[in-house]
């Protein structure tokens, strides 16, 4: 292993998160005293957090309602991590998301720049819409003149019933509670995506799985080379060596 390859190594086991400017500071501690009273506006079903990216991965640093049952030090969700580690500073608005019980969200992610234009945090709504399809069934079935009305269960619900929350794939975004339920998550998702047991893999296919990993920030997380090595029964220098192979493929010619 030369010294290259251990540097780059060492940069991915530690995400060193942005330096925190003096306006962005001024910017978070402005926002942090708005949660409260934003989130009060809405209905109780919703709820409104802030995260600092300076204190990625555990970034949440304000939050004001209960729907995915997380609080302040809690890390970002894992479509956020993968924001983050490849640059992605767009608002996305209104796209909609699942918990493990079945619980329909919708949320939105909006992104907040300090005065040289430098993302700084994201502000995030959470809106439970199961509550709303349920009424909006009951209504329909008064007016339909029904006698009785079933229980509204949704698809990914019945599906969400039969497997483990972290193999049900349904949900584009996980809600954390911890770095190490973040981390367990992104590797299940990643191994189950490659559809070998890890007792079954070849060096390809845990090439994919780090490969997967890569895309969706799990280096920026602390010790996940060695919870990643550990996982796939392989050491953390062949784990510098997958990550050096895959951005030298990224690297050659006819690559965009």
């Amino acid at each position: 292993m030369n010294s290259k390859s251990n540097d780059r190594g060492a940069d991915l086991e530690r995400y060193n998160p942005p330096p925190a400017t003096m306006d962005g500071e001024r910017l978070i501690a402005v926002f942090s005293q708005l949660i409260e009273p934003l989130g009060r506006t809405l209905p109780i079903s919703s709820e409104i957090i802030l995260h600092d990216f300076s204190k990625m991965p555990n970034s949440i640093v304000a939050i004001h309602g209960n729907v995915t049952g997380r609080k302040v030090g809690d890390p970002a969700t894992n479509y956020l991590l993968e924001r983050v580690s490849e640059g992605r500073f767009e608002n996305d608005i209104g796209y909609e998301t699942s918990l493990p019980d079945g619980r329909r969200l919708k949320s939105s992610t909006m992104i907040i720049r300090d005065i040289s234009n430098s993302p700084v945090a994201a502000l995030c709504i959470n809106s439970d819409v199961s509550v709303w399809a349920e009424l909006q069934s009951i209504a329909s079935a008064m007016i339909r003149g029904s006698e009785s009305v079933p229980p509204v269960i949704s698809p990914d619900a019945r599906v969400a019933r039969t497997l483990p929350s972290h193999q049900s794939g349904l949900s584009r975004e996980w809600f954390p509670k911890n770095v190490d339920e973040l981390a367990e998550y992104l590797i299940r998702r990643a191994i189950d995506c490659s559809g070998v047991s890890v007792s079954e893999m070849k060096k390809k296919d845990k090439v994919q799985v780090v490969g997967y990993l890569k895309s969706k920030g799990f280096f920026l997380l602390k010790d996940a080379i060695e919870m990643i090595a550990s996982e796939l029964e392989i050491t953390r220098f062949t784990i510098y060596n997958y990550l050096n192979e895959l951005e030298e493929a990224e690297m050659a010619p006819g690559k965009p």
